[in-house]
């Protein structure tokens, strides 16, 4: 938003006080001061990080102008809302919430009765549909509104009272300790974002967003954390099914070439001196013949069945096996193994494909190839392995279809 649209928002906002009714106490204050609030707040909707209490700043900014009626705030949000629609950053929804919600609280501190004023102030804190909640600085939530109440599915006089640990869940609480309680609350200042996993009521697991901002009590009143949130469960499951996609193929469902890579580098990096680990890079026989001869269908079909095979021959016990491509697998045995219990799971694999494989009524004959390789996974290379386990695999399939052969690292290294 530029200057010339802050200005002509600022005009806007005066007006609708105007139009409410509103003027100021003292004639000729208005116009500059609410191009600069404005800019205030635009300003704190990109910045980083996030500072909710920019809001009650404006707030208290409003009534200092002579903006002194319970209703500034009520008028003041629908206008405002035009800042988060020109903003690029993708929580702008949420931080105007959080500034308006702060503009409230800054306005009401200023107004002389003070329970005219929370009647006000809680049609805006009620309204939102943005997830709002008060929390002492031990965590014990003071209030909140109906919207964190429908997020949780707890109505909201259920929550006063309860902690913020009360549902959130088990596995992130020690985060959300760590984060207000030797970050936010021993500063007494600041922003923390939260991106956590909660336990609804019927104990379904969702995903919220919170900004949780440490707000100094004033008249009076004692310190408090304000925070404001958004259920993000569909978000966070978007990117686990991408996250998926990404690592698995879609023919077969089996982990790629790219999920067995990180799996391998994740062995590596555990991996001390003697840890050993061991591979089997199968490759379909003849697989060429069945898609020139049945079509790429049936050939899909075959591949499908010869994944579920290799899968379940030896899954169970504890293998990684995955689909590189074409009608190659591998197979991953996780330490600890050697070259006896490589050797195994090798002949189960040939075995998988002791029986024909039956497509619309088609017996069809297929065999396999396989290289497999033991080796220590200290100081090794993801690439270099599986290249180890395809010298394997060039040897077998030179020799006759339908076997294995070891691969030793001495033959490599």
């Amino acid at each position: 938003m530029d200057d010339i649209d802050r200005a002509a928002l600022a005009r806007t906002w005066r007006q609708a006080l105007a139009t409410g009714g509103i003027e100021p106490i003292e004639a000729g204050t208005d116009g500059l001061r609410l191009s600069g609030l404005v800019d205030r707040l635009a300003a704190a909707l990109d910045a980083e990080p996030f500072d909710a209490t920019v809001g009650v700043g404006v707030g208290a900014a409003l009534w200092a102008a002579d903006f002194t009626d319970p209703m500034v705030p009520i008028l003041s949000a629908p206008v405002l809302h035009a800042l988060a629609e020109a903003s690029a950053h993708p929580d702008a929804g949420i931080r105007l919430s959080g500034l308006l919600t702060g503009l409230g609280q800054g306005h009401q501190r200023k107004v002389d009765e003070v329970s005219e004023q929370d009647a006000r102030f809680r049609v805006l804190f009620d309204s939102t549909g943005v997830a709002i909640a008060i929390g002492d600085t031990d965590g014990t939530l003071v209030d909140a509104n109906p919207a964190l109440a429908d997020m949780i599915g707890i109505p909201v006089e259920n929550l006063r009272g309860i902690s913020v640990y009360d549902f959130a869940h088990p596995d992130d609480r020690d985060t959300i300790r760590t984060l207000l309680y030797e970050k936010l609350v021993p500063a007494g200042e600041g922003t923390v974002t939260l991106d956590q996993r909660l336990v609804r009521a019927d104990g379904s697991i969702g995903w919220m967003t919170f900004a949780i901002t440490y707000v100094r009590g004033s008249h009076g009143r004692s310190d408090c954390l304000l925070a404001i949130g958004a259920d993000v469960t569909e978000r966070h499951l978007l990117q686990e099914e991408l996250h998926r996609q990404a690592r698995h193929d879609p023919l077969t469902g089996l982990p790629n070439r790219r999920f067995l890579l990180e799996r391998i580098e994740e062995l590596i990096a555990d991996a001390d001196t003697d840890t050993r680990t061991g591979l089997c890079f199968a490759d379909l026989d003849h697989f060429k013949h069945v898609n020139d001869h049945y079509g790429h269908r049936v050939g899909d079909r075959v591949l499908s069945e010869a994944a579920d095979r290799l899968y379940r021959a030896v899954h169970e016990s504890g293998c990684f096996v995955c689909r590189l491509g074409g009608d190659e697998f591998v197979a991953l045995i996780e330490p600890p193994t050697d070259g006896d219990t490589v050797s195994l799971f090798a002949d189960r694999m040939l075995a998988a494909f002791d029986e024909p494989v039956v497509v619309d009524g088609l017996e069809i004959e297929i065999s396999a190839s396989i290289g497999a390789v033991v080796t220590s996974l200290a100081h090794a290379d993801a690439e270099s392995l599986l290249d180890a386990a395809d010298t394997g695999l060039r040897n077998a399939k030179r020799n006759s279809k339908g076997r294995w052969v070891m691969h030793t690292q001495a033959s490599f290294d």
